[in-house]
């Protein structure tokens, strides 16, 4: 694997396999300033796991919940405190799963 003075010599060639490819990123990232490397790893994990990243980042939003909501969540929490529960293979057959 090259060092980081060898940096010159890459060039912009990325047209390499994969693996000098992978070298090369290895051999930038550990080239970078110590500032520079808390961007490089954010921009790392949204292209590793954008949804992921996108997802952790997002506002919580909260909703009130209406009366109706309110209602059905109270008739099935006595629902389930008299055992009136659904077994979740049923459900799963139900549904042809």
């Amino acid at each position: 694997m090259k060092r980081p003075r060898d940096l010159a010599a890459l060039g912009g060639c990325m047209e390499a396999d994969f693996v000098e490819q992978r070298q090369q990123a290895h051999l930038l990232i550990d080239a970078l300033p110590e500032k520079k490397l808390s961007a490089i790893h954010s921009l790392l994990e949204v292209l590793v796991e954008p949804l992921s990243r996108s997802l952790a980042l997002a506002p919580v939003e909260e909703e009130g919940l209406t009366p109706e909501t309110m209602a059905a969540l109270n008739r099935a929490g006595s629902a389930l405190d008299c055992g009136e529960s659904v077994p979740h293979e049923e459900i799963l057959r139900e549904f042809g799963l």
